[in-house]
């Protein structure tokens, strides 16, 4: 939380970094606040003051939070990894293509695509009858988690999750890696000294931060589809640590590595 709110202040205090890159940054930054914020504080009463309750609006709510913005994240990254496509092999053409236009009309792409396909998952989990044990076996409000508490047939909910995430995960990551191999393939073709090491430094460290996300869900839906071979907490840790882990670690890798941003923030610590 005070990584990503330092790195948004020093983006909207410092002229320098008004640029669109900075911008997707920023979105980049609100979306992990936002997750942090509905996911974490919960998780910390349950472990610390063993407030277990929550009402099932406050659950549905949570559950459209986590799936919409988990998605946007998603999205995000993809478009960020597009935005280094263009400044690495369309270099020229760079400030006539990432205007900020371009990032009015993505954000608006990122909110409005994943916020409507992510609404029928709360909408269908509130029309169950839940007729059974009231008790998530969960920390977190996952479709999955009280899916299972109805006494309806819940395949429609496992299908439309399934093919809500396979669609929009899917597309976005086969996305990236088409972008980050045209990178890679211009990069092997510069020639001037320490060019290639540099992009191969920005882009590595990017693609890594989003591979590791993507492989973390992965992880997750995998351990969540064989239930009965894991134990039941492998799961639901995995859950609460892919709501916190990439959210610290984006504005370490993407914010401080960038030297404009350092710069940035060395300048708002000595103005504090």
């Amino acid at each position: 939380m005070g990584a990503n709110t330092t790195l948004l202040i020093t983006i909207r205090m410092e002229a320098a970094l008004h640029e669109p890159m900075y911008y997707l940054l920023s979105l980049l930054s609100v979306l992990d606040i936002v997750l942090c914020l509905t996911v974490i504080p919960k998780v910390l009463a349950i472990f610390w003051f063993d407030l277990r309750s929550i009402g099932f609006s406050s659950c549905f709510l949570q559950m459209f939070i986590m799936n919409s913005f988990l998605t946007m994240e998603s999205c995000t990254f993809m478009v960020m990894a597009y935005d280094r496509y263009v400044a690495i092999c369309h270099p020229l053409r760079y400030p006539s293509i990432i205007t900020d236009k371009f990032v009015i009309r993505a954000a608006i792409f990122v909110v409005t695509r994943n916020g409507l396909f992510t609404m029928p998952v709360p909408i269908l989990s509130s029309r169950l009858r839940y007729c059974a044990e009231n008790i998530i076996k969960n920390c977190i409000c996952t479709n999955m988690s009280i899916s299972k508490l109805s006494c309806d047939n819940i395949t429609l909910n496992q299908l439309y999750q399934f093919v809500m995430g396979w669609t929009l995960l899917g597309s976005d990551l086969i996305l990236i890696f088409l972008s980050y191999s045209f990178i890679l393939k211009t990069v092997q073709r510069i020639k001037a000294e320490g060019a290639m090491a540099k992009a191969l430094s920005t882009c590595g460290s990017h693609f890594i931060l989003i591979l590791f996300f993507s492989t973390v869900l992965l992880v997750l839906v995998i351990t969540n589809l064989a239930r009965k071979k894991i134990p039941p907490d492998v799961p639901i840790l995995l859950n609460v640590l892919h709501h916190l882990i990439p959210p610290a670690l984006n504005p370490i890798v993407y914010g401080v590595r960038t030297k404009e941003i350092k710069q940035g923030i060395q300048k708002l610590m000595r103005k504090l």
